[in-house]
């Protein structure tokens, strides 16, 4: 794997009811999660909602009774085509995709998601992880303040952090807010938490997010 030429995508694929890929989509390392309905791959491993599939390999999706609303993340080649024309009753959308120049060798990475939730006016305070990610908003509304810049988010919207940049995000108040990522990471923090705190008062505070993981596989090559 070479140390630049690769990006980080998100993508959304609505599935009608019982739609099926006429294409596979192709091989590189991939996290799909089902963010509503249901899915299974060709293997007939079966996704339902609030579940996550990784893989390297081709695959080919079909969705379930109810259809599904698929959020995919690939690392993929920048010289590369993002695939959003999978068949009949599908809909896919390219949302977001940013280079990923930290990657020096497949077998020293691996690819992790997971959600974080915050309780109403809950925040994570000014932190930095040990690679790139994508976030979407599942709920509520946050606001990230990164690079001296805020941005606010709301439900189905992306964004990219490049890892080593702090941040700090602020949700909302009135209700709670949560979002899924996709980070790239170095293999040894394989069940390890990313985070690191920027101001040392910060570390001993009680943290109001709270995670849940699904995927936290070695990037294959």
């Amino acid at each position: 794997m070479e140390a630049t030429g690769y990006e980080l995508r998100f993508l959304r694929d609505h599935f009608s009811p019982g739609s099926a890929c006429t294409r596979s989509l192709p091989a590189m390392n991939r996290i799909l999660f089902c963010h509503s309905g249901s899915f299974e791959t060709v293997d007939g491993e079966h996704i339902f909602f609030d579940q996550a599939w990784h893989g390297a390999g081709a695959v080919t999706i079909r969705a379930g009774e109810a259809g599904a609303e698929i959020w995919r993340w690939e690392l993929a080649p920048s010289d590369s085509v993002a695939i959003v024309t999978l068949g009949a009753g599908i809909v896919s959308t390219l949302e977001l995709y940013e280079p990923v120049d930290t990657i020096e060798a497949a077998a020293q990475w691996l690819m992790r998601c997971d959600s974080v939730k915050f309780p109403p006016n809950g925040c994570a305070f000014t932190h930095t992880h040990q690679g790139p990610g994508i976030r979407v908003l599942r709920e509520g509304t946050i606001r990230i303040d990164a690079e001296g810049i805020s941005h606010e988010y709301r439900p189905g919207d992306a964004w990219f952090e490049s890892g080593p940049d702090p941040v700090f995000a602020q949700a909302a108040e009135n209700g709670c807010s949560s979002f899924v990522r996709v980070m790239v990471l170095p293999r040894e923090l394989k069940g390890k938490s990313s985070i690191h705190y920027v101001n040392d008062a910060d570390r001993e505070k009680p943290k109001s997010q709270r995670y849940k993981g699904y995927i936290d596989e070695f990037i294959e090559h």
